[in-house]
């Protein structure tokens, strides 16, 4: 009646797995039992017009019986829990019917209190009126009782630096007696001498310890914390109250509306010795109970507040997530609130602020000096000053003699106008930026503590003072600024900025009279505590000049930088004792710390100072990079190029004649002086704009710029050579162009990066058809005379050498394209005040890297040209006269001894200045231009005998040998065109009728043409037809 399921009503039933008969038997039950409005009928119907209905009734039985075992195990999984909810339901009705009881009798029980105190109103509030006036009687006792011990008490607090509750039991304590019927008082006027006394006590010390954490020197400054705790201490800046709603700085997240926090709470407090200041005297180190609240929990009172009074303050300091060099920072500037001096603490703050920067800068120097002698000392090696990476990583060899006997470092010391140590990545270099990234580095923190302190106490003079400004006027002699005693962030930085300005100054050989004036003059202004009746002239920041030392450098001296002139100040920071060296050439190394330390203060620095010139020494450092330093390196190095490309030696092959050519300049390759100098200098020139992006266009340009004067000056020297030579004039023509475009040399010589099949062209039909064009446009030059050809062997190495240097040349340039990438590390940020531009590699360099290795391709094609030429030369006295030997000679002829022993020669001379794919290209054109030109010249020559053919064949065999001895020569193809010549000439020995059947069966081995020369040739004894042409 039902068919199997998938999922039905009945899965999901407990049924036992023993007993899995009962689900199969289940799924085979039809649902339509189970609807609720079950209609019997048509299963009746079905029963009686069944043909066996007995059958069909057992199957019904059959499947009620099944349903009753399946609901005997289902009452048998469940009757367990059914009772138990059964009893839980009697439990609470239970329940219900006392809770019920028992309200009905309390609502009896207040009705009757009630009653009862209505009855006695009048008489309760009288006893508790007492009670409240007896209790402040005894807590007023109490408290003058205490008010003797203040003193003392005071005086032992600060002892174990619990400034804050010392201030809070002064405050309270001259607040209590400055209350009705205690000011009559003789016994307590001594104590309020004593508390006036040491209100200034607590006043200079508490200005102590704020002015050492300012400058991370406390026992809860970062840097200390750091050293005690490592990474447990927490590094967040400032935390912000819970229940506050002011805003805060990106970074320091510093409070710019707390206003009253803290100060005048629990002034009712006891200070009589009560709970507050009770089990704290015992005396525990300093340094346990700063390890011991480092490591404590938040929601804990730090060490310095253990013994002050619960209040606002207190509890905003446990809540907050700040670090605790910054919890204590708050505390220091809270009580000097409380104690109303916050002027007169930032006046003293104004006046030491310069001479504390100086002596933080200066010992920083100092602590880096020792860090890099002892580096030394435990590595024991001494610093290398010639060392390089990056850009020129081609010259790390500075000490290493080449096989051709130069020096790199000796050559670098004469191309370039400074030193190694001061190059871009020199020692000093190196040495000078990591020095001010220390230096700044430290700035930084210290910045960030005036940032906090700044804020926090221009936040408290405007909300206890008589001012109702909306916003802050941030100008350093606005009525704000007075509060504070002249104390400002915009303070703090410009004196900060200047401080490090005359640093870089000293590292530079600058001196900054005019910033130096401007600086003291404005911490003259602000530190004074006296309204400034003067207005400003709207110009914000710092306005820094300065002027160099001295005004030039000589590029033949020393090159060791700007010197120190004699009106240099004495007194500065000590970098020249950490430094190997200084000058102006160090403004690179130095901008980029700048860069990164104008960055970091732009970071932290709320945006309400965004106009107080945050950026004056990243603007410092610009101008001077563009108004000094580029202007400099711009005269220097084009001077050492000018004077790289001039001198006689540039353009001078300078290698050893039994030496072999070599790729890699380590091992001498044969680079022209000049052209090695200049990209010397190019590169290191890059390696300036690697320091300074933003002035890499400037630089690259300045790069392109002088090797575009190189280039003229090599199109110069090659001109010199090939002008008015016959070479130079057919290299020129259009039909030769086209001719040695179509030459799969050349075209394999121009796709530089397949030089490896140079040697080995398939000789197939276009190949000999373009030989044969260009074998014939040479052979229709003759007569070729010696004085149009290059006839000095030195000028053909020139040429060599020139065509290997512009490869090189171009090739560094391409690697400088590669590898001289924009670092974006730096270049994330879109700043207003400052843009930088990318330092990618233009295209205009690369394209003129092209047109270096399109000169260095025209050297080598003259070269080719040259030596096809000079073999028609020697090869055209075949022509115009007769081999009618009379004996068999030993030799060659002259001219081919001649031309054998040039070719010889020439390969012997080249092979130091260019590689062995470069010299089969030049030579490789030889010997189809020879086999060519022998079988051309047969058509001239008068008469020739058997001797005469074997001497010509003798001819071909020695210039194949010399062919072959050519290195990286392909040996086969010379063969096969020289074997060509020589049967051409042996066919002159058969008879008239064998040439005949020769030339039917190889009808294509040689032109008509070619045929009809050998029939018309005179040979003694042959007898030709008259009809034979």
């Amino acid at each position: 009646m039902s068919s199997g399921r998938s999922r039905g009503i009945f899965d999901g039933l407990p049924i036992p797995a023993d007993k899995s008969y009962l689900k199969e038997g289940l799924s085979r039950i039809d649902e339509s039992w189970a609807e609720a409005r079950f209609d019997s009928l048509p299963h009746v119907v079905h029963i009686l017009t069944s043909r066996d209905r007995e059958g069909e009734v057992q199957f019904l039985k059959e499947q009620s019986d099944l349903i009753e075992d399946v609901v005997d195990e289902v009452v048998h999984a469940y009757h367990h829990g059914f009772n138990k909810a059964i009893q839980n339901y009697s439990q609470i009705l239970r329940l219900f019917s006392e809770s019920a009881e028992s309200i009905s009798t309390l609502k009896v029980d207040m009705a009757e209190a009630r009653k009862l105190l209505g009855s006695r109103n009048k008489q309760l509030h009288q006893l508790w009126y007492r009670s409240l006036t007896l209790r402040h009687i005894l807590s007023l006792l109490d408290q003058i009782e205490g008010v003797a011990k203040v003193p003392s008490r005071i005086e032992k607090l600060i002892a174990e630096k619990q400034l804050y509750a010392a201030v809070q039991l002064h405050v309270q304590s001259m607040l209590m007696l400055e209350r009705e019927g205690l000011q009559v008082v003789g016994a307590l006027q001594d104590v309020r001498s004593e508390l006036t006394k040491l209100r200034g006590v607590l006043f200079y010390k508490i200005l102590e310890e704020l002015h050492s954490h300012l400058y991370n020197k406390g026992e809860y400054s970062s840097s200390t914390l750091n050293m005690l705790d490592g990474d447990e201490i927490p590094t967040t800046a400032i935390g912000v109250v819970s229940n506050s709603g002011q805003p805060f700085s990106r970074r320091t997240r510093s409070i710019k509306g707390e206003g009253n926090f803290g100060a005048g709470s629990s002034l009712l407090s006891s200070v009589d010795g009560g709970s507050s200041f009770e089990g704290h005297d015992d005396e525990s180190g300093a340094a346990d109970g700063l390890m011991k609240d480092s490591k404590s929990s938040l929601r804990d009172v730090p060490a310095w507040l253990s013994s002050a009074t619960p209040d606002e303050f207190l509890e905003t300091i446990k809540k907050s997530e700040a670090s605790l060099a910054v919890k204590y920072l708050r505390t220091l500037v809270e009580c000097l609130c409380m104690l109303g001096k916050v002027a007169a603490a930032g006046a003293i703050l104004c006046q030491r602020l310069r001479s504390t920067i100086h002596d933080a800068i200066t010992a920083e120097i100092k602590v880096y000096s020792e860090h890099a002698t002892k580096a030394r000392i435990t590595q024991g090696t001494k610093p290398d000053f010639c060392s390089s990476k990056g850009l020129l990583d081609g010259f790390k060899m500075l000490k290493h003699k080449n096989k051709n006997g130069s020096s790199l470092n000796g050559t670098q010391q004469i191309v370039s106008p400074i030193s190694p140590l001061m190059t871009p990545t020199g020692q000093a270099q190196r040495a000078a930026s990591e020095l001010l990234a220390s230096v700044l580095s430290s700035i930084i923190h210290i910045l960030e503590n005036h940032l906090i302190v700044g804020e926090l106490l221009e936040t408290k003079s405007l909300a206890h003072g008589d001012s109702a400004a909306a916003e802050v006027n941030w100008n350093p002699d606005s009525e704000s600024s007075q509060a504070t005693g002249g104390y400002s962030v915009t303070f703090s930085l410009s004196v900060v900025q200047s401080e490090c300005q005359q640093l870089i100054c000293e590292i530079l050989r600058a001196t900054p009279e005019a910033a130096t004036a401007d600086a003291a003059v404005q911490t003259a202004r602000l530190a004074n505590k006296a309204p400034v009746k003067e207005k400003r002239d709207g110009s914000e920041g710092l306005s820094f000049a300065f002027r160099i030392t001295e005004a030039s450098v000589s590029v033949q001296n020393e090159a060791q930088g700007w010197k120190r002139g004699a009106n240099v100040q004495q007194e500065g920071y000590g970098t020249a004792s950490v430094l190997p060296d200084l000058g102006i050439y160090l403004a690179a190394s130095v901008y980029r710390p700048v860069l990164e330390f104008t960055d970091k203060i732009r970071s932290f620095l709320p945006e309400k100072y965004s106009q107080i010139g945050n950026d004056a020494l990243l603007a410092f450092s610009e101008n001077f990079l563009k108004d000094h330093f580029l202007p400099a390196i711009f005269v220097d190095y084009r001077k050492c190029v000018q004077q790289a490309i001039s001198t006689p030696a540039a353009f001078r092959p300078r290698v050893q004649a039994t030496s072999v050519y070599s790729p890699f300049i380590e091992k001498g390759r044969p680079v022209l002086q000049g052209l090695l100098a200049v990209d010397f200098l190019a590169k290191e020139v890059l390696g300036w704009a690697q320091l300074m992006p933003k002035y890499a266009s400037e630089l690259v340009e300045f790069v392109r710029t002088i090797l575009e004067r190189t280039y003229d000056r090599c199109r110069t020297s090659y001109t010199e050579v090939v002008l008015e030579r016959q070479s130079y004039k057919l290299l020129g023509r259009s039909d030769m162009e086209n001719l040695m475009r179509l030459d799969p040399a050349s075209a394999l010589l121009e796709n530089a990066s397949d030089e490896q099949n140079f040697g080995h062209n398939v000789l197939n039909a276009e190949t000999l058809e373009i030989e044969m064009q260009i074998s014939d446009l040479l052979w229709s030059l003759r007569p070729i005379k010696q004085e149009n050809l290059i006839h000095d062997d030195q000028k053909l190495i020139l040429l060599a050498s020139l065509s290997d240097s512009l490869e090189y040349l171009a090739d560094s340039i391409e690697r400088l394209g590669e590898s001289f990438v924009s670092p974006t590390s730096l270049d994330d940020h879109n700043h207003h005040h400052h843009t930088r531009s990318s330092s990618a590699i233009p295209k205009s360099l690369l394209t003129l890297a092209n047109e270096y290795r399109k000169l260095a391709i025209d050297c080598l094609k003259v070269l080719r040209l040259e030596m096809k030429l000079v073999t028609i030369f020697h090869l055209q006295e075949m022509t115009n006269r007769e081999y009618l030997e009379d004996q068999d000679a030993d030799e060659p002829d002259d001219f081919i001894i001649s031309l054998t022993s040039l070719i010889t020669c020439r390969d012997e001379e080249m092979v130091p200045f260019i590689s062995e794919l470069k010299r089969n290209y030049i030579f490789g054109g030889i010997s189809s231009v020879a086999a060519n030109a022998l079988i051309k010249a047969l058509a001239e020559i008068r008469s020739i005998n058997l001797l005469g053919v074997q001497q010509i064949c003798r001819n071909s065999i020695a210039l194949e040998q010399a062919l072959a001895a050519i290195p990286s020569m392909d040996s086969e193809a010379i063969q096969q065109r020289l074997d060509r010549v020589r049967t051409y000439y042996e066919l002159l020995n058969l008879p008239f009728e064998a040439l005949h059947a020769y030339m039917s069966e190889h009808e294509y081995l040689f032109s008509s043409k070619e045929y009809t020369t050998l029939l018309k040739v005179n040979v003694p004894g042959r007898e030709i037809p008259r009809d034979a042409f």
